[in-house]
């Protein structure tokens, strides 16, 4: 999980990920699957809101759910009231109201849970929230052998954008633990402004992967049926070069 209260992540998320999330498409799918719901909708991991902001525009009743004050901060100064956002660890929480009809974790929020204890409490929760015949979706990233094998690099540039007049350049790295299945991500963004760099702020968390029948043996050990796993947010099968793990339950 995230070793603090996602300050330095909430103060940097959208500018830095406003480039990967047209080309995601996840956001279109999330969209998609909660005008098909027909109900309430819950995200889990909301953060700034990159997801649920699109779906409580589209008129749909909508809540989010995070640990982070300060991500929720900055969603709520771009959402109407009727939007419930709930501070809430993701393996322990209450929502009063009627069950969803859909809940769904976007952008990975699922591997924060490092442990299988951690991953069953936040499957129960999401079950004693969900309406009879509801839909739990969430994706994760598909793992590439190659970058498992791979030695661990040292820092090394990720992306670059403009915040507050200020260049801000992320660097990554990334040391990985093969037999707990864990990344360890440590970001620096490093910020210049007039020619010269004016400061750092760091972040450190640590996200677990999953492979394909892994997903299907937790899903059934916390009582979903009607699993479908998918390739890509665009509806693909699985297949060797797909990116992600996209999860369908009820």
């Amino acid at each position: 999980m995230y070793e603090d209260d996602y300050g330095t992540t909430a103060r940097y998320y959208d500018a830095a990920y406003a480039a990967q999330s047209a080309a995601r498409g996840d956001v279109d799918f999330y969209r998609g699957l909660a005008r098909e719901a027909g109900g309430r909708v819950l995200e889990i991991g909301c953060g700034t809101g990159r997801v649920l902001e699109r779906i409580a525009a589209d008129g749909i009743d909508c809540a989010g759910l995070d640990a982070s004050a300060a991500m929720l901060e900055r969603l709520r100064a771009r959402v109407s009231e009727r939007v419930a956002l709930v501070r809430a660890d993701m393996r322990d929480f209450q929502i009063d109201g009627p069950p969803f009809a859909l809940v769904y974790s976007a952008f990975r929020a699922f591997q924060h849970l490092e442990t299988v204890d951690d991953q069953l409490r936040c499957l129960a929760c999401v079950r004693a929230h969900l309406a009879s015949g509801g839909c739990f979706a969430f994706d994760v990233f598909k793992p590439r052998l190659d970058m498992l094998l791979a030695e661990d690099a040292g820092e090394a540039e990720d992306v670059r954008f403009e915040q507050d007049g200020e260049e801000v350049i992320r660097y990554a790295q990334v040391a990985r633990d093969n037999v707990a299945q864990t990344l360890r991500v440590v970001f620096r963004y490093e910020r210049h402004a007039g020619g010269r760099v004016v400061g750092n702020d760091h972040d450190v968390f640590t996200m677990r992967w999953f492979h394909r029948f892994e997903l299907l043996h937790l899903m059934a050990r916390a009582g979903f049926s009607d699993v479908q796993i998918l390739g890509d947010f665009d509806g693909s099968p699985v297949g060797a070069d797909s990116p992600a793990y996209v999860v369908l339950a009820r």
